[in-house]
């Protein structure tokens, strides 16, 4: 999938008859993938590639002073995006000027004189341009007098109520993960970068990488049981979130991520890594030695059942 960082380096000619969606996608969860799946239909329909334009920082953040946390960091919804089939993504930064262009210069710069948008997708609830004005609805008879097709996805529910990033940031961060993967439609998960910690785990004989994350929303501390994906390969593993209270020390300022599988001695700094969340194992307790921490993280690995590369 082909990344474009702002819209100086856009061009009709650097795009195959676009079928082009905007918008967050914060979790990439399962009304995204609805609203995907029928971008590349059309693209595929209309011989042309499956376009999305996103932004580096969610809106919420210029238009209302603050955002909420997001589920995903950048890069992870973007590699989300290209498993779906995206062909490119275009990755705007939303500051004031972004904020304050209405939505008819943007669809006359940015979509048709830059992009050369064919059809433009809407999600359920989508909007865009100053005031948020830019609708389905609004941008129909512009649409028309340009030469290029609107279409609208309707939303996916569960349990009658639409799919929406609140609500599973919501199960993410009160521990409910089966609630948050229903609404994802997949297991969530955490992408990071493995970087060199303090060795502690190696020494208690359960070496581990630790990730640091960007962007990332954490459940609540506590040890989990996760299949890890790295260099292309799969690994039941255990993984740990939390600030270690066992050992002494000052705490971390956040929560660490923690991975160990079994059978693989880390040696991939600087590598990515992806951790999805299959269940919780237990909480982060403090152990009264070092004696009990090591049996316990015995019984931990034991849990998984095997360690294995999964297939």
């Amino acid at each position: 999938m082909r990344r474009i960082d702002g819209i100086t380096d856009l061009s009709p000619a650097g795009f195959r008859r676009p079928a082009v969606s905007i918008g967050v996608f914060d979790g990439v969860h399962r009304g995204h993938r609805h609203v995907l799946e029928e971008l590349r239909a059309l693209a595929d329909k209309g011989g042309g590639e499956a376009v999305v334009v996103t932004f580096d920082t969610h809106p919420r953040a210029i238009l209302e002073g603050g955002a909420p946390t997001p589920i995903l960091s950048l890069d992870h919804r973007l590699l989300l995006l290209d498993r779906l089939g995206v062909d490119a993504t275009v990755v705007l930064p939303f500051d004031a000027s972004v904020r304050d262009t209405p939505f008819e210069a943007f669809v006359e710069d940015v979509l048709v004189r830059r992009l050369g948008v064919r059809v433009l997708l809407f999600g359920y609830n989508t909007n865009f341009g100053r005031g948020g004005l830019g609708t389905f609805t609004t941008v129909a008879p512009l649409a028309t007098r340009l030469g290029f097709e609107v279409r609208e996805a309707p939303p996916i529910a569960v349990r009658g109520r639409p799919i929406s990033a609140t609500r599973i940031r919501a199960a993410i961060e009160a521990g409910e993960l089966a609630e948050a993967n229903e609404l994802l439609g997949r297991p969530h998960s955490l992408l990071g970068v493995v970087v060199r910690g303090d060795g502690r785990g190696r020494t208690l004989g359960f070496p581990t990488a630790n990730v640091d994350l960007k962007g990332e929303l954490l459940p609540p501390a506590g040890v989990y049981q996760v299949v890890v994906e790295l260099r292309r390969r799969r690994y039941a593993a255990v993984a740990n979130i939390g600030v270690r209270p066992t050992f002494p020390g000052a705490r971390p300022p956040r929560p660490l991520l923690e991975v160990h599988v079994p059978g693989v001695d880390f040696e991939f700094y600087g590598e990515s890594i992806e951790v999805e969340l299959v269940r919780k194992i237990r909480d982060e307790i403090r152990f009264p030695s070092r004696e009990a921490l090591i049996a316990r993280i015995r019984e931990d690995v034991a849990s998984l059942g095997g360690a294995a590369p999964l297939p």
